[in-house]
This record gives structure tokens, sequence and C-alpha cells, in this order.
């Protein structure tokens, strides 16, 4: 069985940055589920995994453009400091879940005045070319129920809590 879209894919992987820091790895983990084609996992590294079988491994760079986007400015502004519950325990890096008009996103603060926060609403990759190694660990059909709710269901995947 080939990946293909609706396929549940079952991946090994490391991401990299281009200094070869390892951002994030599935090691020591169970392999990461997702669904191909229907935007479960970055543009580029779904199309690098198009056609793979369970078995083959590859190492793949992924431009800004196919990953998280390249940063933009715009989405650096101030908050009122008053806005945070936790006003007087702000360091920057935190990162905070916030509801905007796209729906949910995080942000992380990147400066702290007296009255203002600088926040940040970049993915925290955007900008940043990604390096994975990958190695395909299985492969099936996608349930009815999984591409209804899209998402994988079951063991490696998400659980409803349904019995």
């Amino acid at each position: 069985m080939q990946i293909s879209k609706n396929k549940v894919v079952f991946i090994d992987y490391t991401l990299k940055d281009d200094d070869g820091n390892v951002i994030d790895s599935s090691q020591g983990r169970e392999p990461l589920p997702f669904i191909q084609g229907v935007g479960n996992i970055i543009p580029g590294l779904e199309n690098a995994l198009e056609g793979k079988a369970v078995g083959d491994s590859l190492q793949v760079s992924i431009p800004p453009a196919e990953a998280y986007g390249e940063r933009n400015d715009e989405m650096v502004h101030a908050v009122p400091r008053k806005m945070f519950e936790t006003a007087d325990d702000l360091e920057v890096g935190m990162q905070f879940q916030t509801q905007s008009e796209a729906g949910m996103q995080v942000v992380t603060v990147v400066g702290i005045e007296e009255e203002d926060v600088m926040v940040d609403a970049n993915h925290p990759l955007a900008g940043a070319t990604l390096n994975f190694d990958v190695a395909v660990m299985d492969i099936r059909d996608a349930s009815e129920e999984e591409l209804e709710h899209g998402h994988v269901h079951g063991p490696g995947g998400h659980d409803h809590g349904e019995d």
C-alpha cells in the first residue's frame, strides 16, 4: 500500500533546524499518525510522503512557504499588560492561547514594557526551513468516521472516549 489521499499514515520522524538542532522527534514515543491529504501535517512533508510505502525512509528539507509560512512583522503587536491575569509573573518566551478572528492561536511574549506586553502571533517555526528524517512505519485506509472528523482515531490517534 502506498501513501495517498485519505490513508492513515504512521511515521517516525526527527525534525531539525538548519543548524542541526533537534526541534522535535517521535523517538521514544509511538509513531505519529495522520490522515494524508487533509492538512493534518505541513504541506511540504505531506507532498514528500505521497506515494511512499511502509519501510521507506527519506530526508527532506521543507522551505517556510511549504511549512508554517514566512514571518509577518505585522503579527507582532502590543497588548495592554492588564489583559494578562498573570501580569506580574510574565516572562519573555511565555506562550498563551488566544481567540482571534482566525480561531485559536498561540502568541509568544517577546517583550515586556511598563504598560504593554509585546506578543508575536507568528507560529514559532514561521520563517524556518524544516529538515525532516522520516521513516514510514504503517499505512492503512482511514475509516469513514476518521474522514468525517478529520483526524485519526484509536491506538496512536485521537480517542473520543466512547465505548
